[in-house]
């Protein structure tokens, strides 16, 4: 009797998070024994309230990669939509749900701006994106006059809920579980991940893919303007230097996530794990009295193991398929 392929895959997933399982509690293992205050309930506490912003953008990120897209705008979007908050709740006196919206629609416009000038000239995303980057960055600067805009506190994004834990957070763990369903459950998902794989061959079968690369890269600009808003409330301002290698950041823990820069391959769940481990790692590293450039030095070679590891996942699997 023939192998169940989605038994296959069901299996695969579970091995998949098993071990990004198995890595994070390692790593938590290992600083919990070399830092005296790593492995107490205000550092688990502290790190799940600051990886909101990161989570969510990753989120976007993760579709982008998975139609062989990228991102590079996000950390600058991000900070454009904060100063926009920032401008709009303190130099206009709107009131602070309009200057959310208006953060809001400020992502979505540079977001669906890189998805229009990519299908509609068929330009690298890499190209596209790295001159949002700069366009975005020098638009912060623009409308803050290159000076910080002190908000004050915005206590119904930051307060906690429940067990410590704040809004963002909870926020978040729902945008991982909505784009995951979305990714895994719907016609939408399943169209991102074929034309990632194969996108002439998506064409060639009657389906538009043009459409679905606009709203991908929309959406990524949406969640970027989500993290401005957490962002701003987390630091009671809107810096227009915020979100400098964000975006580095974002790639790193989706690729230590899995999923492939090639395209067609993708979760948003394990996504998530890459974001606790790149968090976990940051944070321990701190503790234990590493210099920025040891951090950067180790966090560089774990993003490489991570992708060394998934071509190498990749091509066992591929190997064993044809077999």
């Amino acid at each position: 009797m023939a192998d169940d392929p989605k038994k296959g895959n069901v299996l695969g997933l579970l091995a998949d998070y098993l071990g990004m399982s198995i890595a994070l509690v390692v790593l938590i293992v290992v600083f919990g024994l070399a830092a005296d205050n790593f492995f107490t309930e205000a550092t688990f506490k502290t790190l799940a309230n600051q990886i909101a912003d990161i989570t969510i953008a990753a989120v976007g990120m993760t579709f982008v990669l998975i139609i062989a897209g990228i991102d590079l705008s996000v950390g600058s979007v991000m900070a454009l939509a904060g100063a926009v908050l920032g401008i709009a709740v303190v130099n206009r006196g709107l009131p602070l749900a309009l200057g959310v919206v208006l953060c809001l629609i400020v992502g979505l416009i540079c977001g669906g701006a890189n998805g229009l000038v990519i299908v509609r000239w068929k330009l690298p995303s890499f190209i596209v994106t790295l001159g949002m980057l700069e366009a975005a960055r020098g638009g912060a600067y623009l409308v803050t006059d290159s000076r910080t805009v002190y908000i004050g506190s915005i206590d119904v994004v930051t307060e906690t809920v429940a067990l410590g834990l704040s809004v963002p957070f909870f926020l978040a763990i729902a945008v991982v579980v909505v784009g995951q369903l979305v990714l895994s459950r719907t016609v939408f998902g399943r169209y991102l991940i074929a034309i990632g794989t194969n996108e002439e061959a998506v064409r060639l079968s009657g389906i538009d893919p043009r459409p679905y690369k606009l709203a991908v890269f929309a959406l990524s600009g949406l969640l970027a303007g989500i993290a401005a808003v957490i962002q701003t409330a987390r630091m009671s301002s809107a810096n227009p230097n915020t979100g400098i290698g964000f975006e580095l950041q974002v790639i790193a823990a989706v690729v230590i996530g899995g999923t492939s820069l090639m395209g067609g391959r993708g979760s948003v769940i394990r996504s998530f794990f890459g974001v606790l481990i790149i968090a976990v790692l940051g944070a321990g590293l701190a503790q234990v009295g590493a210099q920025e450039y040891t951090k950067r030095l180790i966090t560089g070679c774990v993003i490489v193991a991570a992708v060394i590891l998934d071509q190498y996942r990749h091509r066992t699997r591929r190997a064993s398929h044809s077999g």
